[in-house]
């Protein structure tokens, strides 16, 4: 094979994956190939530190770049809304323009589908969004007495350990300020365990984190509607005095309308390289639906998109410089668990194990947390 003359990879998302795949294509493919970047924001922020954002750990400024800043190295950055998505000709409309791909990534990710809930965005406050857990923020540090309820609104969600992370920093702040003895902290999930696709030594660990912290735990109840003051669980409410929730997602309305979706609405790329059944089209982190031999879906991810970035912008290296290599995504991965007081666990190993993924989990430590640190500052620094 030889190698192909200038080349057009175009990734439609600035995420974690987009922004990893955008750098490692640019690293290793010559000037004469555009890489170009597509994104509906001016910004890139991190979303794994919007829990330190609502913590008051963080302020916007620091999880939050510019993503012209990587035109610098030679990616070109397109600020535009993807509308309409042909995989079969690999032209993507971008605000009325349309663009044509050699190489197509879809990154797109997951859109929160929080009115799938009645009341939940009207009367509750989330952390899922940099705009979300600043309010939060200031809705925590008002308060000194009563209840907070720390919901998932759906099974499916991202970032598996984010609501038991908010729970426990939650607490951890509560603590920080002397008042958590007159506030109390409730944790209410749809799914059965915590983080159940990572097996159960990983729910009981977090299962026994959550008791140590004196921190009301109820898992497999599905919220069905908020009131102001009051969650129902079906038939069920509970009293709440601060509703904090992670939104039910749905896949982006540009891909379940196109030839890429399957009746679910998401992507099923092949497992390890996420290619898709078009020709030089890929697609990789939330906006992927990527079954596991349990019958779970791989959990939606930062590390899984970076890691799946990687081995999508190896494949097309290869290809474009006329090379049989291709990159392959094994299903390692792992994810930070913040606690608070500076200490984070982590949980770790193959999710593509069979018959089911074997994750360890490492207690909590202060080097954890300091790992999590350093993964943020690499990819805002590294990458941006």
């Amino acid at each position: 094979m030889g190698k192909a003359s200038s080349q057009t990879v175009l990734i439609l998302g600035g995420g974690v994956g987009g922004v990893a795949a955008a750098n490692r294509l640019r690293k290793h493919l010559d000037r004469r190939h555009r890489i170009v970047l597509i994104n509906r924001e001016e910004d890139f922020s991190f979303a794994a530190s919007y829990l330190w954002v609502m913590n008051g750990s963080r302020e916007p400024k620091q999880v939050t770049r510019p993503l012209k800043r990587i035109e610098r190295r030679g990616i070109e950055v397109v600020i535009g809304t993807v509308e309409f998505i042909d995989p079969l000709t690999r032209v993507v409309k971008v605000s009325g323009k349309n663009i044509h791909a050699d190489h197509l990534i879809v990154t797109l990710g997951a859109d929160w589908a929080t009115d799938r809930v009645l009341g939940l965005a009207e009367f509750g406050h989330t952390f899922a969004t940099l705009n979300g857990a600043q309010k939060l923020r200031k809705e925590l540090e008002n308060l000194k007495s009563g209840r907070i309820t720390v919901v998932t609104s759906s099974p499916l969600y991202k970032c598996p350990a984010a609501p038991y992370e908010a729970a426990l920093l939650i607490d951890s702040g509560l603590r920080k300020r002397g008042v958590r003895d007159k506030v109390q902290v409730l944790l209410r999930t749809a799914e059965p365990a915590p983080m159940p696709t990572a097996g159960k030594n990983v729910s009981e660990a977090v299962k026994s984190i959550l008791t140590s912290r004196s921190i009301d735990y109820r898992p497999a109840v599905q919220i069905t509607g908020v009131e102001y003051g009051k969650i129902y669980f079906g038939d069920e409410d509970e009293k709440t005095d601060l509703l904090v929730y992670m939104p039910p997602i749905a896949a982006p309305r540009v891909i379940s309308d196109s030839l890429l979706a399957q009746p679910d609405g998401w992507i099923h790329a092949d497992a390890n390289t996420l290619r898709t059944e078009f020709d030089n089209v890929y697609a990789i982190g939330d906006n992927t639906q990527i079954l596991l031999g349990i019958g779970k879906p791989l959990p939606r991810a930062g590390v899984f998109a970076h890691a799946q970035a990687l081995a999508v912008a190896g494949s097309i290296i290869a290809k474009i410089n006329g090379k049989e290599a291709v990159g392959i995504f094994d299903g390692h991965g792992g994810c930070f668990i913040e606690i608070g007081s500076g200490k984070a666990a982590f949980g770790s190993g193959n999710f593509y194990a069979q018959p089911a993924p074997e994750i360890t989990m490492k207690p909590p430590s202060r080097l954890r947390h300091w790992g999590k640190v350093a993964f943020e500052l690499n990819v805002l620094r590294r990458w941006l």
